[in-house]
């Protein structure tokens, strides 16, 4: 004779519940695995800090559209821990009752009873303890299955797809299709590449007009935290995940903003960031300091500029295409044939500076670009102490930029720089050194640069005598 029906829901006092498979890692895990992200740690490093396999990091990334969907604080309080589980396990594993198990772990008593016939595992029809099957009972408990408010509200649905991915029209009303684009293949658009016409508000923008258009609807509400949701997290059913591509960035995942800011070339260290700089750099008082810069043309031609910061004084770097541009392919990880690569444009700059006094080539600020990852080596063999700017930061660099500008009137964009000689680029500096400048109180950078050349001299001359 076999047991009678429900007797085991009477047993755990709970409906039965479906198994879903084999148990998946504790939510704690993943909640670690989040706060490891959100510190800029990549998916794979994020996995292995928190004990997973290299390959379960970039699945939880993507399953989620780069963002938690939990809370990334551990629960306090009235729900139990994994730990608090574990203990409960050895203590009944110890034929301790339940009141002794409450008094250590400091709970209700009927707190322990109703953990115990709960969340036992029940394989055999014999109620079994164990902290990582109840752990795993307690989290599929715990979800609350809601149904999303695009999925739920039709309207609402169409207002925010129309402002994503609605068409362009023009005066009259006539639709422009724009370019033919590839279909979405789940990944950002490559670079240089066609990108699809839309209307393309950004969430923000959708959630804050809904208060314009529908001030007396409350219905008509939306957060845009909600819309990047349904936009980048499998499963929630409301949008194609193609309409990701109508964002400004068409990205297909979120960045985590510690990851973005910890952006930058493998080469630069703190020691060498603008903010390691000498102060007397800022009050351009001290000659000697100067900006650098890359100005690029067609067929990835350049041209190298460096920029005195308190004389404003030009001097132009030739960097000619190197034998094969253009024609054979480029060798894995060997030098860059359009002439702008690190070892070109370091020797370039060590043999324009290689003229100057030594007071005069104090330091350079550069960009964060690749062109100055052997500098390093240009420190040695110049003396020159090298800084870069902040990411995005051209300001930093505010005379050289000026200068560019200026430049762009000889060397215009997407016209081929590989066509000029060395002496046709230093008849153009020397062009620039001689307009006078408000800043010198009208004075020529060449003037003033040459006044000190000639200081320097004299305190040369004295000194030696």
């Amino acid at each position: 004779m076999g047991r009678p029906a429900g007797w085991l829901k009477e047993l755990m006092g709970r409906s039965l519940m479906k198994s879903p498979g084999v148990p998946s890692l504790r939510r704690d895990v993943e909640r670690q695995f989040w706060r490891e992200i959100a510190k800029g740690a990549s998916s794979e490093d994020a996995a292995v800090t928190v004990g997973a396999s290299p390959v379960a990091g970039p699945r939880w990334f993507r399953e989620r559209g780069g963002m938690p969907t939990f809370m990334l604080h551990t629960p306090q309080g009235r729900y139990l821990s994994f730990e608090e589980r574990e203990e409960i396990a050895l203590l009944r594993a110890q034929d301790f009752g339940v009141r002794e198990i409450a008094r250590r772990i400091g709970r209700d008593p009927s707190t322990v009873s109703r953990e115990l016939r709960r969340n036992a595992a029940t394989r055999g029809g014999r109620l079994e303890y164990r902290a990582s099957v109840a752990q795993w009972k307690a989290e599929l408990i715990a979800r609350r299955p809601k149904t999303a408010k695009l999925v739920s509200n039709e309207r609402l649905r169409e207002y925010v797809q129309d402002r994503l991915s609605g068409a362009v029209t023009a005066a009259d009303g006539t639709v422009v299709t724009g370019p033919q684009v590839k279909p979405w293949k789940g990944r950002r658009h490559g670079p240089r590449q066609d990108r699809r016409w839309a209307t393309s508000w950004s969430p923000e923008q959708i959630a804050r007009r809904l208060r314009v258009d529908f001030p007396d609807d409350e219905t008509m509400r939306i957060s845009h935290e909600a819309i990047c949701q349904a936009l980048f997290i499998q499963g929630r059913g409301a949008f194609k995940r193609e309409l990701i591509a109508c964002l400004r960035t068409g990205r297909s995942l979120r960045v985590p903003r510690e990851r973005a800011r910890r952006r930058g070339k493998h080469f630069i260290s703190e020691e060498v960031k603008i903010s390691a700089r000498p102060v007397e750099v800022a009050d351009r008082a001290v000659p000697g300091h100067w900006e650098g810069d890359l100005i690029i043309g067609a067929n990835r031609s350049a041209i190298g500029t460096l920029v005195e910061r308190a004389t404003r004084f030009t001097m132009l770097l030739h960097l000619p295409p190197m034998d094969g541009h253009g024609v054979e392919p480029r060798e894995k990880h060997g030098p860059a044939l359009a002439g702008h690569g690190a070892e070109a444009v370091n020797t370039a700059i060590a043999a324009q500076f290689g003229t100057l006094p030594e007071r005069l080539r104090r330091s350079l600020t550069w960009e964060q670009g690749a062109e100055m990852a052997q500098h390093a080596k240009l420190r040695i063999d110049t003396g020159l102490e090298v800084y870069f700017c902040d990411p995005h930061s051209p300001w930093q660099r505010g005379s050289n930029e000026n200068t560019n500008g200026l430049l762009r009137q000889y060397f215009p964009k997407g016209t081929d720089l590989s066509r000029w000689t060395w002496d046709e680029l230093e008849a153009v500096a020397r062009t620039l050194n001689a307009r006078p400048r408000k800043t010198l109180d009208w004075r020529t950078p060449a003037e003033a640069f040459n006044d000190h050349l000639n200081s320097l001299h004299t305190n040369g001359v004295a000194t030696t005598d």
